[in-house]
C-alpha cells in the first residue's frame, strides 16, 4: 500500500468552495473510480489556513495512474469543476507527494 499527499494551496478566501466541491461533487466521482480516501485535513494552527491536506490509498503506482486518469478525464469531473470555478480559479497551487511506509510504521 502507498500513499499520496496532495495539498491544495487555495486562492485567498476559496478554501470553502473548494471544501464545497469535494464534499458535493468530487467524493461521488471518486466513488465511481474506485478511489479511495484516507482523510483530509486542514490548518488549524500552521503557516496557512487556506490549505487542504489529503491522503489517498493506493495497491500500487500502476492503480494510481489507472484510476487518477480515468478520474481527470472524467466528462463529469470536468464539467462540473469548470462550473465551480466560473467565478475564477479555487487553486493556486498543488502539491503532490506519493508516500511509502518505514517497516515501523503504523500504518502499512
Amino acid at each position: 500500500m502507498i500513499h499520496e499527499l496532495r495539498i491544495y494551496h487555495c486562492i485567498s478566501g476559496r478554501l470553502p468552495n473548494l471544501l464545497r466541491r469535494f464534499d458535493t461533487i468530487t467524493l461521488g466521482i471518486w466513488k465511481k473510480h474506485g478511489i479511495r480516501q484516507a482523510g483530509f485535513w486542514t490548518v488549524a494552527i500552521g503557516d496557512s489556513n487556506q490549505d487542504l491536506y489529503y491522503l489517498l490509498e493506493w495497491e500500487s503506482l500502476a492503480e494510481r495512474d489507472t484510476k487518477w486518469g480515468a478520474f481527470q478525464a472524467d466528462p463529469e469531473w470536468i464539467a462540473k469543476r469548470a462550473e465551480t470555478e466560473a467565478d475564477g480559479p479555487i487553486v493556486s497551487t498543488i502539491s503532490n507527494l506519493i508516500l511509502q511506509p518505514t517497516a515501523f510504521s503504523s500504518v502499512k
